[in-house]
């Protein structure tokens, strides 16, 4: 695959390879350089980190589900 570099040395990923990776707006990649080139791969939330937030939630309150959450519909009306 060839993607092109922008003058602000940008590079856009096709939409194939983002699903592939399962990330989209507002996620982050994380590029590592190893012997054999570099590799791409989504960087996910660390779970360990969240923990002082714990207590911070009521008993009994359902996970909130991130995949639910990016298919409801956006309103632009939130930005304001």
């Amino acid at each position: 695959m060839i993607v092109k570099i922008t003058s602000k040395r940008q590079v856009t990923l096709p939409a194939r390879i983002l699903d592939a990776l399962g990330v989209g707006p507002g996620d982050h990649l994380e590029l590592t350089e190893g012997p054999d080139g570099l590799t791409l791969r989504p960087r996910r939330i660390d779970h360990s980190r969240l923990g002082t937030l714990r207590s911070k939630i009521p008993p009994g309150h359902p996970p909130f589900q991130t995949g639910d959450f990016r298919k409801q519909a956006y309103d632009p009306s939130f930005r304001d």
